[in-house]
């Protein structure tokens, strides 16, 4: 426990059931540390609208309303999945903490009964949702051939439409299945060497107001230092590029010697252009890091993609 006083902390949370269980797990990490955590349910606009994700407002669909309410002072802290929080903190807000991070690998779920243990093997012209134009643009690369359609909603509802038969198959986020505790849902998970991750993919983002000294002392607890760098050296690479989190970007990062890797890619929304670059750079680095692998992938014309991609919507 720590020797810190302890502090009453009302946590941000949206109501589904992933966020629910990282929020909890925050609260329960916290409360292990001698603090009180209140949780409070907040819906945003992420939560409440249908349609493309690209179509109904873009970034912080799934963040705005826990903003709002930090700054407004109704909580203190809020919990995001790092890869839905736009890369420009918003005013007097800042990201505290990065917790260890979970597998940043994407997912793919099949029907029940259904056997499939690559995209090689889906079959021709197979129905793949996802929500997400940096897998759609990847498994493209991939697949020309398969049919991609879009697909909203939590992970249940999601898992609900494929059984239905809606789709052949969906692509989500191996963590969040992990979480959820239906990882004997995945059929399999793509080889990052064939499809990137999203930028921040399986990390929480645990911000709060940059002037609240108490509240920031008690979340830095459990900071991850590994994960924190590598998933700022992410995020800065995209603000870079001046592309959002619904653009076709991916990000890894890989982590050795005290040594920060990162890879970027960014294709074309039909992905028949795809452009990669790496460097590798110290912990304490990251955010030139993103900065360099950014200039790499501009300097080889992904800043054009990104301005066609954007157009295209």
């Amino acid at each position: 426990m720590t020797s810190s006083p302890s502090k009453n902390i009302r946590l941000g949370t949206r109501g589904s059931k992933l966020a629910l269980w990282q929020s909890n797990w925050v609260k329960g990490e916290l409360e292990g540390r001698g603090h009180v955590v209140e949780l409070i349910q907040i819906k945003t606009q992420g939560d409440i609208k249908t349609g493309p994700l690209s179509q109904i407002g873009g970034q912080g669909l799934f963040t705005k309303q826990l903003q709002v309410a930090l700054h407004e002072r109704d909580i203190d802290l809020a919990v995001h999945s790092l890869k839905d929080l736009p890369t420009e903190d918003a005013p007097g807000l800042s990201i505290a903490a990065i917790p260890q991070r979970e597998t940043t690998d994407d997912a793919i779920c099949c029907r029940s009964g259904v056997a499939v243990s690559s995209i090689e093997a889906l079959p021709e012209k197979a129905i793949v949702g996802t929500g997400s134009v940096r897998r759609a643009a990847q498994i493209l690369h991939l697949r020309p051939d398969l049919n991609i359609r879009d697909i909203r909603g939590n992970v249940d509802t999601r898992l609900e439409k494929l059984d239905s038969g809606d789709y052949d198959a969906i692509v989500l986020a191996a963590a969040g299945l992990t979480r959820l505790g239906l990882k004997d849902r995945i059929s399999f998970c793509f080889d990052q060497s064939q499809l990137l991750p999203a930028v921040g993919q399986g990390a929480l983002g645990l911000e709060t107001r940059s002037d609240d000294d108490s509240i920031r002392a008690a979340v830095a607890e459990l900071n991850h230092r590994e994960s924190y760098s590598a998933a700022l050296a992410e995020r800065s690479m995209l603000r870079r590029l001046f592309a959002g989190c619904l653009a076709p970007v991916g990000a890894r990062c890989e982590i050795g010697n005290e040594k920060v890797t990162l890879t970027g890619v960014v294709l074309s929304r039909d992905g028949k252009i795809k452009i990669e670059a790496s460097d590798s750079a110290p912990f304490d680095e990251f955010e030139n890091l993103g900065i360099s692998v950014a200039e790499k992938l501009i300097a080889d014309g992904g800043d054009k993609l990104l301005e066609s991609a954007r157009s295209s919507v």
